[in-house]
């Protein structure tokens, strides 16, 4: 997938989705500094779709769930999409952008998917 297909920032509402699916991790505070910390961040990763899968232990989802399909029809019409959002640990966790990851790898398993990445504090 080359950068035309991606957005050079995550939009707003990703990280408080991010901060909602931490917060049942770690709960609401450390959910909130793994938020801040990932706002913080200003850099891209690239990543495979498969290498994200395979850190996080996530199923690949098919290219007929809602939210996939969604992602696929965006590319399709040229939309971009928004970076993923991952902090590092065992296992990785997708903070937010599983469904992004998952239409990534039906176009191309080895596609890279830009990231925001932050290391998960103990």
């Amino acid at each position: 997938m080359t950068a035309e297909h991606w957005m050079s920032e995550p939009e707003a509402h990703d990280y408080a989705a991010a901060k909602s699916y931490l917060s049942l991790l770690v709960g609401g505070p450390g959910a909130g500094k793994l938020a801040k910390a990932l706002r913080k961040e200003k850099q891209n990763r690239p990543y495979a779709a498969k290498d994200i899968l395979r850190a996080s232990g996530l199923a690949l989802l098919g290219p007929d769930d809602p939210e996939v399909a969604a992602d696929l029809d965006k590319v399709k019409g040229g939309k971009k999409l928004s970076p993923i959002l991952l902090v590092m640990g065992q296992p990785l966790w997708v903070a937010d952008g599983y469904h992004r990851v998952c239409a990534t790898y039906h176009l191309g398993e080895k596609y890279e998917v830009p990231c925001r990445v932050v290391a998960r504090r103990p």
